[in-house]
């Protein structure tokens, strides 16, 4: 047994040759940063959501209703809650009702 070899493996550690500059150093990290988050609008209350997601505030997506939000409410948050949604319905109705231009009207506006 006295002829046993024994072989040790030394690990060394990466070290760099050269002293990365500071501008080198900042242009490596000035990718590194937080991106705001890309929102879209609810069709049905107006609130902002994350696109292809369900909306919280009403439960809506692509037009149909996904999740009953007043399921899990009070009776006095369920009732803010249907005031809320039928005065932002309102609205939009108001909005789109909007009467035609006539002739009269377009040569008052220029």
């Amino acid at each position: 047994m006295a002829d046993v070899l024994y072989i040790e493996i030394v690990f060394t550690m990466a070290v760099p040759k050269k002293k990365h500059t500071k501008s080198r150093r900042n242009k490596r990290r000035g990718n590194i940063f937080l991106k705001a988050p890309v929102l879209t609008i609810c069709s049905k209350c107006g609130k902002p959501v994350l696109p292809h997601t369900v909306c919280f505030n009403c439960g809506y997506y692509k037009g149909g209703e996904v999740i009953d939000v007043l399921k899990k409410l009070t009776k006095k948050e369920k009732k803010l809650k249907e005031k809320e949604i039928a005065g932002k319905e309102e609205k939009k109705e108001e909005k789109s009702a909007k009467k035609p231009l006539s002739w009269e009207d377009l040569s008052k506006s220029r």
